[in-house]
């Protein structure tokens, strides 16, 4: 029979039955489980304001654009241009929530110009009968063709809709000329180390994230930033990923990243000895020209997390220095390679890198140009320099005239082919030759052409000085 008591609250009616035994005690708190909610871990974290955002700095200080449409509630139209992973979908997404207005995002890899013209008539309406503005995010809009793109002009134009785009392709190249003309281009930049790690962090501990039920040791944390490549998504891709097979209570190490995401880790320090020996192996398995022993290493700095741009000075300085005018066009692939890392960036360019590689590794060798460089440096340290000769001096001031300078001068286009007899270094190495072609490549044509041109520049005894000891 139920009783109550003083307080009005029934008594019995959940008592246990007679003889039952007594009922355990509640149970300790539970370590937090992260939710268990169905969207990826990249999207349960992407940030709720600007002040969320991280990295992009540039594009997030005080009177920066992306500020001024958010806080002062501006209609402009904005390119995003920047590698995946940068946070163009997020910048897009904080802009709608932030000013309340109503977000639409098209694909333009699903979506056509049906869906297009559909949403902008309906950002019309909604904006003649509330005022409520639009934000239209088209999602990889240099995959619209030019009719599609045109089909976005009207509402730019008009300010119908806040349009912003998203391209990881060079906007110069993929977007037409009157969208780009209408738009405020902003750049943004692969997120860096220290970003990467903050990413990780508030996702291991925020309630949105992984709510503090897993940890991540320190060489996995590392691991995953050089796996990353600079792209937030793939980072939290991949930290979820080894959330899931991480051993109940274990942190998560490297062991378990690998397994997570099927991807070795690269032993390399970027500060250490394991970078300079790598990057040593690369430059002269160009140098002997063994291109597989090559793209092994390259393969190694591109996995391992190397900065792109290193890879390509390195080349650069390689073209010349061990190639040089063996075949003059290496400078140019290899300089070619570094501006499309610029372009590109990764995971792209290591089809760039690679190809300058491959170039450079078979190409035919020859260290005349830096030996030639060296040795006359060498001489101007020794203290090999003397005046220029009078008849080479500036003459096209008021007085040089009279102080003797350009007088003899032989102007070398009025002589046949080009060349004349007269002395242009300067006496302390007047006759040293600092270059020597080689027989190799392109460079041996140079070899019979420089023959000529001394015999005519030198001194008719034939009297002749290499770079950095007198010979003769």
């Amino acid at each position: 029979m139920t009783s109550w008591n003083d307080a009005g609250q029934a008594e019995g009616l959940f008592d246990d039955p007679a003889g039952a035994p007594p009922r355990p005690p509640a149970p300790s708190a539970a370590p937090p489980s992260p939710p268990k909610g169905t969207d990826p871990l990249a999207v349960r974290m992407r940030p709720r304001g600007l002040d969320e955002v991280v990295g992009q700095g540039h594009l997030l200080g005080p009177g920066t654009p992306i500020r001024q449409l958010v806080e002062r509630d501006v209609p402009m139209s904005l390119l995003l241009w920047g590698p995946p992973g940068t946070g163009k979908t997020t910048l897009a997404t904080v802009v709608s929530r932030v000013t309340e207005r109503r977000f639409v995002e098209i694909s333009a890899v699903s979506d056509g110009v049906k869906r297009v013209r559909a949403e902008i008539d309906l950002a019309r309406r909604e904006l003649g009968m509330s005022g409520r503005q639009t934000v239209l995010f088209v999602d990889e809009v240099h995959r619209f063709n030019k009719a599609q793109q045109d089909a976005l002009l009207p509402a730019v134009e008009n300010r119908w809709v806040s349009f912003i785009g998203a391209t990881t392709e060079n906007p110069f190249f993929s977007v037409i000329s009157p969208l780009l003309s209408r738009s405020l281009l902003l750049t943004l930049e692969p997120l860096g180390e220290d970003d990467l790690r903050e990413v990780i962090r508030r996702a291991l501990a925020d309630e949105r994230g992984l709510n503090g039920a897993v940890a991540l040791d320190a060489a996995a944390e590392d691991h995953l930033v050089r796996l990353a490549g600079g792209d937030a998504r793939r980072t939290l891709t991949y930290l979820e990923a080894a959330a899931l097979v991480a051993p109940e209570g274990a942190p998560i190490d490297v062991d378990v990243l690998e397994k997570a995401v099927d991807r070795a880790a690269v032993r390399y320090d970027r500060e250490g000895d394991q970078h300079y020996d790598v990057t040593s192996a690369f430059i002269k398995s160009i140098r002997g020209s063994d291109v597989d022993a090559a793209l092994h290493y390259l393969a190694r700095m591109i996995e391992a997390g190397e900065d792109p741009r290193f890879i390509a000075r390195r080349l650069i300085v390689h073209a010349s220095e061990d190639i040089g005018m063996a075949d003059p066009t290496a400078l140019q692939t290899a300089v070619a390679a570094a501006q499309a890392v610029e372009f590109v960036g990764l995971p792209e360019a290591r089809i760039n890198l690679a190809q300058a590689v491959v170039h450079l590794a078979l190409a035919p060798k020859s260290n005349a140009v830096i030996t030639a460089v060296d040795e006359a440096i060498g001489d101007v340290r020794k203290g090999l320099v003397g005046p220029v000769p009078g008849h080479l001096r500036d003459a096209h001031y008021a007085g040089a005239a009279r102080v003797g300078h350009g007088k003899g001068y032989l102007y070398a286009h009025n002589h046949p082919g080009g060349v004349v007899r007269q002395q242009y270094a300067p006496d302390a190495v007047h006759g040293r030759e600092y270059y020597r072609p080689t027989t190799y490549g392109a460079e041996a044509r140079f070899t019979e052409v420089l023959a000529r041109i001394r015999s005519v520049l030198r001194p008719p005894d034939g009297r002749r000085r290499e770079g950095g000891a007198k010979k003769g």
